[in-house]
């Protein structure tokens, strides 16, 4: 297990430096002067130059990444070209109102969608499975921002159950700010049932044709017993793999849903970056959430051992 554990964190180490670089390297090749940007269109070349030498852009590409890689160690990310606030506080704070809506959709997803695809694959071929995959393939078909709209269109005009668009802070008022996070874990919630459903059940039919699954219902195991303690332990490892791989990709690619519903989250913050060109923001927020998807897989790779004992023992 020790040795499992250390092999897991000795690949993150690397994955985490080829970001950075990647990271960097991709922001240098977007059009533009940050310089420019932050003086304006009448600035005089002096002042543009002078700007250049104190943000290191002057520099040649393995110095600036160099001092920019120092300052990563140290916790700077630099300051928005727009604000002046503090990259790294700018991003936390935006991505506190992004982490609890998907951990909210995530987690509901997977107590609605492993049973489901259990139940999905016990009745294979029936009318029960044909329902659940029918309804799980539907899910995935719809494009998030359509969902919501939707959503916002039924529950927010139609029946004015829930506020169509904006935000209040649940540490500020703890009923409005689940309202108006409702929607937006709704359709994210929507969303990836369907794709935990689908690998929720292959992964069971699999358990389902081993020979101790027969072997236990020979003994005599109601069919109950035989799903919970035999086909739901021995089928939720791949599964719990995927959702290590949602919760990253949901971070990453929130931003259309807080877009529709207007929530000032981590993607939200990234797009209005890239229309303001504010790059050390858009820098920030790329590799922050590239962190952040590689330590939740790493954090799912430490615990798939407790789901598949044989892993560990490799």
């Amino acid at each position: 297990m020790l040795r499992f554990a250390l092999s897991r964190i000795g690949m993150a180490i690397p994955t985490l430096l080829i970001v950075s670089v990647a990271v960097f390297v991709l922001i240098r090749l977007i059009p533009g002067d940050p310089a420019q940007l932050l003086l304006g269109d009448l600035a005089d070349p002096a002042s543009l130059e002078e700007l250049r030498q104190r943000m290191g852009l002057d520099q040649s590409w393995p110095a600036q990444f160099a001092l920019w890689f120092g300052n990563l160690l140290h916790g700077d990310l630099g300051k928005s070209i727009t604000t002046g606030q503090a990259v790294l506080s700018l991003v936390w704070d935006r991505f506190l109102v992004s982490a609890p809506i998907v951990l909210a959709a995530v987690a509901a997803a997977t107590l609605v969608a492993v049973p489901a695809g259990i139940i999905a694959a016990w009745r294979q071929n029936r009318a029960t499975d044909i329902a659940l995959v029918g309804m799980a393939t539907l899910l995935v078909s719809i494009p998030t921002f359509w969902l919501g709209l939707l959503l916002l269109l039924l529950l927010g005009l139609k029946l004015d159950w829930l506020p169509v668009v904006g935000y209040v802070s649940v540490s500020e008022d703890a009923v409005a700010g689940l309202l108006y996070l409702a929607m937006p874990i709704l359709t994210l919630f929507l969303h990836e049932i369907g794709v935990l459903m689908r690998m929720a059940r292959a992964s069971a039919l699999e358990v389902l044709r081993l020979d101790y699954v027969t072997h236990a219902r020979a003994k005599g195991l109601s069919e109950r017993a035989v799903l919970t303690h035999h086909v739901f332990k021995n089928s939720f490892g791949p599964t719990w793999t995927l959702i290590g791989l949602v919760l990253g990709n949901l971070l990453g690619g929130i931003a259309v849903v807080e877009t529709v519903f207007t929530i000032p989250g981590l993607g939200r913050l990234l797009v209005d970056s890239i229309f303001a060109r504010d790059y050390p923001v858009i820098q920030g927020c790329l590799l922050f959430v590239a962190v952040i998807y590689v330590l939740v897989n790493l954090f799912v790779d430490l615990l798939y051992p407790a789901f598949d004992p044989r892993v560990g023992a490799e």
